[in-house]
């Protein structure tokens, strides 16, 4: 089975930047193309492609370090280690690839370097989200709600520590507690000494002879909680609570992220919602719309009545100040409910209702087009052709 070699990329051409580009010259050349082929703005999958290679060479030429590599003729982000000269990709013997030599500078080690030291088994924990569904008049009053999560928390038996009643960590024999263990290889850059982590305790230093066998050593398991949320009067649609320490508790029983949650306003059967204002349509007769009425009208805190003026035209809006929704932090200011009128227009009249109309456009000397009768244009063609002409 034979080996395909790997071409190494010109990051300079993807880029379209010359070999002796400024960083300034990078940061230009990146912002220009990233905004004609960024994902929001270009959505072909001929774009996407693009828009990753230019992120990674701006990467790679951003760093000093890999750029130099790159002007040696190799790539740094090559699978397995890229690059021209002896060790090249596959290669063997006393060099290595140029992904070790990335190794060797960003892992702690470089020519000699000094060591990163064990990682802490207690780190931080991840941050949680939770979607909450409200009403309207929920997330326009506020209230109290109670939720469910599903978080690790800190084991209760072992209590973050991941060992045993009767075991406690222990240095680990490969590493020596350092966490990392070194090599070192003949490079075309010279003699360079790498340190990865220690396979054998995974970077920690110590190693856990008795692990818990509630968390199996991780020092938290996962469980469902109750909790509740105090939801402020006034929220919208996409907005988020923070609750500090009530999310993911970290490996090793570390602190805890915060747990958000996104609020989502369901729909309403009347209302519509416009930051703190309130739309809704309510269907008015022309006679009313004519002669003026009064309506009253539904809100979130019950019925009002509103009067509606004689001669209210088509499309007419009513005001109802401080009928919305309470802002938030607001105090006790709030938006308004606009009430759009649709005026009707009655479709079928008797001939009493018609004689009526009749008259009223007579008394308002209102010209009425009568609908043709047969004997227009159009019907005596039609005779015509029908022989009757």
């Amino acid at each position: 089975m034979t080996s395909r070699a790997y071409v190494a990329r010109d990051y300079y051409d993807i880029l379209g930047v010359s070999r002796d580009a400024t960083p300034d010259d990078l940061k230009k050349a990146y912002r220009k193309l990233a905004r004609e082929f960024h994902p929001d703005v270009n959505s072909s999958p001929e774009a996407q492609e693009k828009f990753k290679d230019i992120n990674a060479a701006f990467e790679v030429l951003s760093d000093p370090q890999k750029r130099q590599i790159v002007d040696m003729g190799g790539d740094p982000l090559a699978p397995g280690g890229g690059g021209a000269g002896p060790g090249g990709p596959g290669g063997a013997g006393p060099f290595m690839g140029f992904q070790d030599i990335m190794d060797a500078f960003f892992s702690g080690g470089g020519m000699g370097g000094a060591s990163r030291g064990p990682r802490p088994r207690r780190r931080p924990g991840a941050d949680a989200l939770l979607r909450l569904d409200l009403e309207l008049s929920e997330a326009a009053f506020g209230m109290e709600s109670p939720i469910t999560v599903d978080t690790a928390v800190v084991c209760s038996v072992c209590e973050g520590s991941g060992a045993a009643d009767d075991s406690q960590p222990e240095t680990c024999d490969t590493c020596n507690g350092a966490g990392e263990v070194q090599s070192v290889q003949r490079t075309i850059l010279g003699q360079v000494v790498t340190a990865r982590p220690c396979p054998s305790c995974s970077g920690y230093g110590t190693v856990i002879p008795k692990p818990c066998g509630k968390c199996g050593g991780d020092g938290r398991v996962r469980t469902r909680r109750k909790l509740t949320v105090k939801i402020p009067s006034g929220v919208e649609d996409g907005m988020r609570i923070r609750l500090a320490g009530q999310g993911e508790v970290g490996p090793g029983g570390g602190p805890a992220g915060d747990l958000y949650v996104e609020i989502h306003e369901k729909p309403h059967d009347v209302f519509t919602r416009e930051g703190d204002d309130l739309h809704c349509k309510v269907k008015l007769p022309m006679t009313a719309a004519a002669l003026g009425t009064r309506l009253t009208v539904d809100t979130l805190d019950g019925q009002e009545s509103v009067d509606v003026h004689a001669g209210t035209q088509p499309g007419s809006t009513l005001r109802i100040r401080g009928a919305g929704v309470p802002r938030l932090r607001g105090g006790d200011q709030r938006g308004d409910l606009y009430v759009h009128l649709d005026i009707r227009t009655p479709t079928k009249l008797d001939a009493e209702q018609e004689r009526l109309l009749h008259q009223l456009a007579e008394l308002r000397d209102e010209e009425i087009v009568e609908p043709a009768r047969g004997n227009g244009f159009f019907s005596r063609m039609r005779d015509a052709f029908n022989g009757h002409a």
